[in-house]
């Protein structure tokens, strides 16, 4: 998701409470603040020694201490007014994939892309997943598309990758 549907997608549900689901079943707390957004410019080299760079927007979770077993979720409407209030101090690039940055004491920090989203009983609740690490090389280091298991082998020393 961009960060533009990101931010419409809060537009369009300011009634409601935002809860983040990072795995099935399990939601981040009601306790949670948006502790900082991030405007990430990566540039990369991958092993087949090809360049790229990209933006990403990171909006970091964070569950308060001091407030477990608050009753009730932020609001999409309170989590929008952060975004704008960012918005307007640094500029978004809104074509840029929007992350979540959360970790808890059962699950590590991670940057976890939307993977969608669900609207019900007053409650605009976002998922989360983790992306995959993967050959960026595939055609140089000579890895077929669909061979996932032998992307380890066909990166070994003397292949023409790394």
């Amino acid at each position: 998701m961009t960060t533009s549907e990101f931010i419409t997608l809060l537009a369009e549900h300011q009634g409601k409470s935002l809860l983040f689901e990072y795995a099935p079943g399990m939601l981040v707390g009601t306790n949670y603040h948006i502790t900082e957004v991030k405007h990430i410019t990566v540039e990369s080299v991958d092993c087949g020694a090809q360049t790229d760079s990209w933006k990403e927007t990171v909006i970091q979770l964070w569950e308060s201490p001091m407030e477990l077993g608050k009753a009730d979720y932020m609001s999409a409407y309170k989590a929008l007014g952060i975004l704008r209030k960012v918005g307007k101090m640094k500029s978004y690039e809104m074509d840029a994939p929007v992350k979540m940055e959360y970790g808890n004491a059962m699950f590590h920090t991670a940057q976890l892309l939307i993977t969608g989203f669900v609207v019900k009983e007053g409650q605009l609740i976002v998922k989360l997943g983790v992306e995959a690490t993967d050959c960026k090389a595939k055609e140089t280091c000579g890895v077929p598309e669909t061979a996932e298991a032998s992307v380890a082998n066909a990166c070994a020393p003397g292949s023409g990758c790394c």
